[in-house]
């Protein structure tokens, strides 16, 4: 977790912001740990980001005429970003859990990264920022973003006793994702972020004012969109991962397709189903493909894996990664993995 010192220090800049704009990664752990600043503060604007953060997203500063830039959950910032922020002079405050090449990071940004921290920690961003604000009345906001990234917060157990409906009891935070309302929540969250962008930002202003988590379970004219877009890609999700065959003792490869990509759902729902086995879901547009990886400490091995491939790039996690690569790399990133992890 952030220590006392780096806590005190975000919640000063809170109060200081009058008019944020908070960028954050686009999934619950993302969304959750905006949302929980923004309702403890009751100011600021949210903008998803997915993939790399560049500098065209510059823009939204000016257009808001904001005076803070939060970066929540977002690893790749690109060096433009940062250039035309301190041009205007602009704190940008910037709270992650990923491990990052620390040379990246201006003097200028406020850089808060408990991986960098002694002793160590990488709980997810969401798990940060409840311990910043700490409203019991957002409790369940917390539970959703970090059961959406393989954590089970330490609240948990406060959690079922106000909502014992909504979770299930187990150390397992796939278990309680997959089983379980609160888990249904994350997942309409996560479906949800991948619609067209005045979908998104509809939602954005529903969450911001929401109550409580029933209100987000119950389908009604405010949140039909996020409900139609979870139907809808959480039956895709089902159908493709009961496609899905295991060919190898240890790897369970994937490919797919199409217009929208859920590699990240994808690959967790086929490791919930095949916990024991190293998952590679790829999915293929144009001569890119996006490939994402879960399996016991699958990192090591990712870049032991990707070694020799020319222009593939990637991170995450120990246990689960994210990768890009040509197309025509495909093949030999399979052999090497399977070399890898089932030599002959």
């Amino acid at each position: 977790m952030l220590n006392s010192k780096q806590k005190k220090e975000i919640l000063e800049h809170l109060e200081k912001a009058q008019n944020p704009i908070f960028y954050f990664d686009n999934d619950p752990d993302g969304l959750c740990s905006f949302l929980l600043l923004q309702r403890f503060i009751g100011r600021g604007k949210g903008v998803a980001i997915k993939g790399e953060m560049m500098g065209n997203y510059f823009r939204k500063v000016q257009e808001l005429n904001s005076d803070y830039v939060f970066i929540l959950d977002k690893p790749l910032v690109t060096k433009e970003f940062f250039e035309e922020v301190e041009k205007v002079n602009v704190p940008v405050v910037w709270i992650d859990h990923h491990e990052i090449d620390r040379s990246i990071v201006p003097d200028f940004v406020n850089y808060y990264n408990p991986f960098f921290n002694k002793p160590s920690s990488n709980e997810p961003v969401t798990a940060f920022c409840y311990d910043l604000t700490k409203k019991k009345e957002d409790m369940w906001l917390a539970v959703a973003g970090c059961v959406s990234d393989a954590f089970v917060p330490d609240f948990y157990s406060e959690f079922m006793k106000k909502y014992p409906d909504l979770g299930l009891i187990s150390e397992k935070a796939f278990d309680i994702l997959y089983g379980s309302q609160i888990g249904k929540i994350a997942m309409i969250f996560s479906h949800a972020l991948k619609d067209k962008t005045t979908n998104v930002v509809n939602m954005l202003r529903f969450l911001m004012k929401v109550k409580t988590p029933y209100e987000v379970l119950e389908e009604t004219n405010k949140n039909k969109t996020m409900h139609e877009r979870y139907n809808q890609i959480n039956k895709k999700i089902k159908e493709l991962a009961d496609r899905a065959e295991v060919q190898q003792e240890k790897i369970l490869f994937f490919k797919y397709g199409g217009e929208l990509s859920f590699s990240s759902e994808l690959s967790n729902e086929l490791w919930y189903r095949f916990p024991k086995k190293i998952i590679v879901v790829a999915y293929v547009k144009g001569n890119k493909v996006n490939i994402s990886l879960r399996g016991k400490n699958i990192k090591k091995d990712f870049l032991k894996v990707i070694g020799d491939i020319e222009g593939a790039k990637g991170g995450g996690h120990d246990n689960a990664v994210g990768a890009q690569i040509k197309f025509d790399d495909l093949e030999k990133f399979k052999r090497n993995l399977s070399d890898l992890v089932e030599p002959k």
